[in-house]
This record gives C-alpha cells, structure tokens and sequence, in this order.
C-alpha cells in the first residue's frame, strides 16, 4: 500500500535518504528531479548513459551505465547525502539493487511514483527527436508500473508516495525533516548521566552537584539552562527504581533532558507489554518495585513508562555532530542513521558471540578502531574508571554494583561523580576488588602502543591551528617513516620537534659565511620588515622530555623512565648510559629547586641547547 493520500499536496522526505523516481518515459521524472533536488543530489541514468558512451540514448550502454548509476549513489550514501535516482525503475529487479544499497547504508528507501496516463507520456516523447521509439514501449513500462505499485512496501521502501496524475505532479511540495536522531541544533551544555539502574538515591545526589534544582514535586531543572542526557538503564536492580524513572522522565517531558534507552528499559517495557522475557539479571527487582504499587498507580505508572521507552531513538547526535550518546556506544559509519541493526548496536554494543567464565557475553573493542571526530558518550558495560579512548569515554562506572555514578560536563569534558552508598546488587563478574592496582597507561596509551601503518603511508592532508592545512605528500611520508622508524627515539616522547630558522643566504663576501648586511637585506627583500635578535649560544638545539621518576613517566608517556633526550629530528642526542646520567641528575636538580611543586606537574619539556657545540659537532665530523 501507498502512504494515504496527501496532505495540502505535501510530501515530507527524511533529510538522509534514498529518493527513487518511478514512472514511465515521459513521466516527467527529470523535470520534477530538477524542480525539487539540487543538481549534485540527481543520479540520472539517461546522464550515466551519455558519460559512458556519449550517448544518453545508447541503450546498448545500459549495463555499464547502470554500474556507474550504482557506484555514485553507493558513494553517496556512504557520505551520508540525500540521494535522488532518476530512471524509470518500474520492474521490481531495478528496485531492488538500489534498496539493497539502501539498506547497507541504513539509510531510509523513499518511492515517489509519477503516475501518468500512457498518452501524455506518448505526446512528450513524441515532442523530443531524442525519444523516438513506438507506443508499445511506454504501454508496456506502464502496466509494469501499475503491477508493482501496490507491493512497493512489501519490496523494502519506508515511505512510498503516488502521484496520481499530472496535477498532483505539478502541485506537490517537498519538505525536509531532520532524522529524530538529529538534535544538531541543541549547543548544550550538557550533563551525560551514566546507568542509573534504579539508585535515585544516587542520582539525585549527583543532579545537586552538577547544580540542577528542583522545587515540591516538580522536575529537576538547572537555573543556568544545561541540560541532562541519560545514557538509558534507568531500571532494574537498585533500590528505587520507580523514583528514577520518574525523574527522568519528568526531565524529558518537561523540556530539561534527553535520554537514549538502554537494553534494560527496553526488556521492562517488553515484559510490562506481556511478552515473554527471561526474568534475570536485576529485572526481578523492577517487577517487584512495581508491583507493589496500587493498581490504581500500577498501571498509569507502567502505561507512562513503556510510552516513554517506546518513543525513543536508538541514539542522539548534539551540538552539529560535536556529541553522539548512545546506551553501548556508536560506530562511526552510524551516527545519524536509522536501522534494526544500529538500534541492536546501540542497545548491546558489540560482541564477539563468545561468553567468559561468568557467562557474560565478550565485549568487542569497537571504540579501538573508532577513529570519527564527535565525542561519543557511552555506558552499558560497568568499568571502575572512566577513561578516554579515542574520543570515546564510557561512564558507566557500576554505581549499582558499588562503584560510583558519574557524569560528564560537556562541553567541558568534565567528570562529576558520587559514590554509591553501598553495593545494592551483587554483580555476576566481579566489579569491585579490594587491591590497589599499580597506575600505570591509561587507555588511550594502551591502544597507541601499536602504531597503525595507514596512518603514516601515503598522501594526508593534515589540519592545523595555524594553518588551515597542511599535504604530506605520499614519497615524504615514506622517506620520514624510514628515518623514524631506524634512528628516532621512541614516538611517545616525540610530543614535540622545534622550529628550525630560515637562514638567509650564503654571503659573497670573501672570508665569510654569513654577514649581517647581507641576512638584512635578503629579509628586506623577503618582505620582512621586523627581525628577533638574540644572543646566540654556541651549543647543540636539544629537547629534554623530563619526568619527575619512573613512575611519572608511566602514567604520562607509557614507559617507566626518566624521559629521552633527542635532537630537533627526534633522534637520539647521547649515547644511552649518558643520557640516563644526564636525566637523572636534571630530575633530581628540578626536585632540590621545588621546581615540580612549582609547575604542578610530573613532567617537563624544555626546548634548549646543550653545550659547548663542539661536544657534539666532533662526533658528527668524525662519522
């Protein structure tokens, strides 16, 4: 069946979506594609046809022309770009292939079918020396039309519309609605709430401290504007269950939150609906919390809730695409879409189909290959810290099993957080040890111990603060990763490689190198109207990576030392034995002067010379 007949003559199209045109030659698909699509968003099969031969009437180029057809709105669909394909696609086979693209792209297939009568069809054609070809050929690309019509939503189209006749045609207007995962125009600030898992206890304690007010029985609200995201698990488990539904949901309808469901709320509100769910793994103790409330509040209680549940999406995107929160975390190819398979994903995260000793499934790594720009904000599986991977932080910190419940302040990336007031649930793989685990890397550290090759091979165009780009070409980038890979030192001390001067030109003065006449003069000429002069010493340009003790450089850098010792190219300076020496007597000098109090900090970087220049010009001269 088709969508009901239309309102004010308005067809409303996802702003990510597949757009395919049907109707017969004549139809006036191309004309209607370019009254309502932006040139680059048209796919024409008739243009496909004319870059391949051209000819855009060769039908003998069909084959190639359709691959080509294919390939562009496969790219386009992968960039995330509303997409319009104008050919006559009245056989289901034609359809199908560009659903199938669809749908690998979760992106939301639309049928818009230009239903008109054979002999309008026939008199256009008739007016285009381009198309002419007998009667028989729109007669019967219309009966295939018209046999297809009514199973268009059964073939895999979300939305179909019929335009029935060339009024309808004419008279339609097309609008576009933002994806409900789409909340790009909401600038925060934000608070990211972790699980909740019924502790309100907890999580009224934390809304107090992020600063958000309530006053009698109304919702928490925060006087400045921020608003609360909760990243879903509301129930089951803890002790008041019933109280953080109810504040969230209060926050959400009264405009203050947001909130994405967790697979916990979605099993509740299916066991609340009567289908049979395996009671398990703390949903006992929302049944029981909720049977114990009068039918009189039982029921508008569970009603609201499963509404609630019901209605939302699978993910949220904030602040331009800045911001994804998602119950378990968000592929990057995801974001913004909407598809069975990333609701899943976003419920449950990613898995490897194994269970471990507890007989909980094995958690994928997703967020180690993440490698987007937005922030993701994530919880579902409970860590006892909360810790960035690439862009990605989990804060479900397992405040039901003990832990604490936290939030992240965004876009401070701030972490607030409380701690439970007891265990409440006693979870099946331990959480919560009583050893102190030595500090060591953190995550990220932990993921960057293996460089990937693809980032340091071939062309890259890098962005910068201080230009707005910059290219590597593919031959400099193999000839850096040569030299870096045999003479550098270890890339986690490289955090930075100094500036180099311009010389100015060699003097033709005899006797001399360079003279000051001379650099002034090549500056002036250069278009330099200012120079820095400073006393020039007469050591080797060295940078010291220098960390207060061993156990510094772990935390900071992943490595249990001192620091590195290396030239402008990141190369060693001294020999090992030396530069241990040299590290250790600066580190131990840095504490007898308090300069660590001082800056606060477990490491420095100085940029500076080691002197006299001729302790390390005599090895370059000999070698």
């Amino acid at each position: 069946m088709s969508e009901p007949p239309l309102q004010e003559r308005v067809i409303t199209l996802p702003a990510l979506s597949l757009v395919v045109l049907v109707g017969a030659s004549g139809s006036g698909k191309s004309s209607f594609a370019q009254k309502h699509f932006k040139p680059t968003e048209i796919v024409s099969s008739d243009a496909c046809r004319g870059m391949v031969s051209d000819d855009e009437n060769d039908q003998s180029a069909t084959k190639p022309a359709f691959e080509l057809l294919h390939a562009i709105v496969e790219h386009r669909l992968r960039l995330g770009r509303l997409t319009v394909v104008d050919a006559t696609s009245v056989r289901r086979e034609d359809r199908q292939p560009l659903i199938q693209l669809a749908r690998a792209f979760h992106v939301l297939p639309v049928a818009i079918v230009l239903d008109v009568p054979a002999r309008v069809c026939q008199e256009r054609n008739r007016g285009r020396p381009d198309r002419q070809f007998g009667a028989h050929v729109i007669n019967r690309q219309i009966r295939e039309l018209k046999r297809g019509l009514g199973g268009l939503k059964r073939e895999g189209f979300n939305h179909v519309y019929h335009l029935d006749g060339v009024r309808d045609i004419d008279e339609v207007v097309i609008t576009r609605t933002p994806l409900w995962t789409d909340k790009g125009a909401e600038h925060g600030p934000f608070d990211v709430i972790g699980d909740v898992h019924g502790c309100a206890d907890e999580l009224e304690a934390l809304l107090g401290l992020l600063g958000y007010v309530h006053e009698a029985d109304g919702p928490y609200h925060h006087p400045t504007g921020r608003k609360a995201v909760f990243v879903g698990d509301l129930c089951d488990r803890g002790p008041r269950i019933i109280d953080a539904i109810r504040i969230a949901i209060d926050m959400v309808e009264a405009g203050n939150a947001f909130c994405v469901p967790g697979n916990h709320d979605v099993k509740l509100m299916r066991y609340l609906r009567g289908k049979k769910v395996l009671v398990a793994h703390g949903l006992e103790a929302s049944i029981q919390q909720i049977e114990a409330l009068g039918e009189e509040e039982r029921v508008p209680f569970s009603e609201r809730f499963c509404t609630f549940i019901d209605g939302l999406v699978s993910h949220l995107v904030f602040d331009a695409g800045k911001l994804v929160v998602a119950h378990a975390g968000m592929k990057e190819e995801y974001i913004g879409r909407a598809s069975g398979t990333i609701r899943e994903f976003a419920l449950f995260g990613e898995t490897t189909g194994e269970t471990d000793a507890y007989g909980l499934p094995v958690r994928g790594n997703w967020a180690a290959s993440y490698t987007g720009q937005a922030t993701i904000v994530y919880g579902h599986t409970p860590t006892p810290e909360a810790q960035w991977l690439n862009r990605t932080i989990n804060i479900d910190q397992g405040c039901v099993f003990g832990g604490q419940l936290t939030a992240l302040r965004y876009p401070e990336n701030e972490l607030v957080s409380v701690k439970a007031r007891q265990v409440w649930y006693e979870p099946a793989r331990p959480f919560l040890t009583t050893e102190v685990a030595p500090e060591g890397p953190s995550l990220q550290w932990q993921h960057d111990e293996l460089l990937d090759i693809e980032d340091f091979t071939g062309k890259h165009i890098i962005s910068t603060s201080l230009e707005r780009t910059i290219t590597i070409r593919a031959e400099h980038a193999a000839a850096a990763l040569e030299v870096m890979s045999r003479f550098a030192v270890d890339p986690r001390w490289l955090l930075y490689l100094p500036p180099t001067m311009s010389p100015s030109e060699t003097s033709r003065r005899d006797g001399y190198l360079e003279h000051p006449e001379d650099a002034f003069a090549y500056f002036r000429q250069q278009g330099i109207t200012e120079v820095v002069i400073e006393e020039k010493h007469m050591g080797s340009r060295a940078v010291l990576v220098l960390c207060r003790d061993e156990e510094a450089g772990l935390r900071s850098f992943g490595r249990r030392a001192l620091g590195a010792c290396y030239t402008r190219t990141g190369r060693p300076f001294l020999p090992p034995e030396m530069s241990t020496t040299l590290l250790e007597r600066l580190s131990a000098s840095f504490a007898r002067a308090g300069i660590w109090e001082e800056l606060g900090s477990g490491w420095v970087a100085l940029d500076c010379e080691i002197m006299p220049w001729s302790f390390k010009a005599q090895s370059l001269i000999r070698n």
